[in-house]
């Protein structure tokens, strides 16, 4: 269930010493569900989805447009997808 993945996620990204925001855009559709933050300014974006589910059209155009701009985009549908997600933000990020 997709509550369930982002309640995990958040866990993890806490664990890890970041910080997972909801992300909420009024009058921009699309966003991913998180802005995951980590020290020495690090951010990522992360669309949680059920297993086995995509993201919607309006979505895939706003991740395309966020890793234009540089940013990592995760769309982790599972708790191991979420882990896989850390093991890529964890090698790139000095936590204290």
């Amino acid at each position: 269930m997709e509550k369930d993945i982002e309640q995990y996620l958040r866990k993890k990204v806490k664990e890890a010493g970041g910080l997972a925001l909801k992300l909420v855009c009024p009058g921009y559709t699309g966003v991913p569900d998180r802005l995951i933050l980590f020290p020495e300014g690090r951010a990522y974006f992360a669309e949680t989805k059920d297993t086995g589910e995509k993201p919607r059209k309006r979505q895939g155009r706003v991740h395309g447009i966020l890793r234009d701009f540089g940013f990592t985009v995760f769309v982790p549908d599972s708790k191991a997808e979420v882990d896989r997600m850390m093991e890529v933000i964890l090698s790139e990020v000095h936590t204290p």
